[in-house]
């Protein structure tokens, strides 16, 4: 899947969109980085949405690091996406059952936070992003 394709789904740019696959190279490092110091050093929201394309690419490519990543961002709602729980839990799930320990803190301390209906929501998504990653494979 391209960012661009990302970008859509995620509602930063219409179809059209003008933006590039940056290369995936060193994505895991830039996320990792971008989480740890909670500073983008990019000027403008198009790159912070680059940013976060550039994770979910990676988390499309199995990236644990980057799905631990995106749940941080999720929950915070930082770097350029809302606070949401339910894509929190989802993306803390996808890297908790890779073994991520951290991933399984963070998922219990926000499933304190959310109803039992919204956490059933996170796991269908997660079930479902899981269901693609597979077809895709395939």
């Amino acid at each position: 899947m391209s960012v661009n394709q990302l970008l859509t789904m995620f509602g930063k740019v219409g179809p059209v969109g003008g933006f590039e696959s940056p290369p995936l190279q060193g994505v895991r490092e830039m996320s990792t980085a971008w989480i740890q110091t909670g500073k983008v050093t990019f000027a403008d929201e198009r790159s912070e949405d680059l940013l976060v394309a550039s994770c979910l690419a990676a988390a499309a490519q199995g990236d644990i690091s980057a799905y631990y990543d995106l749940g941080v961002a999720y929950s915070t709602g930082s770097h350029g996406v809302d606070c949401d729980l339910i894509e929190a839990h989802k993306w803390f799930n996808l890297a908790a059952v890779n073994g991520h320990a951290e991933a399984q803190m963070c998922r219990a301390d926000i499933s304190d936070e959310m109803t039992a209906r919204e956490i059933a929501e996170a796991q269908r998504r997660a079930r479902e992003w899981i269901s693609a990653s597979v077809r895709k494979a395939a």
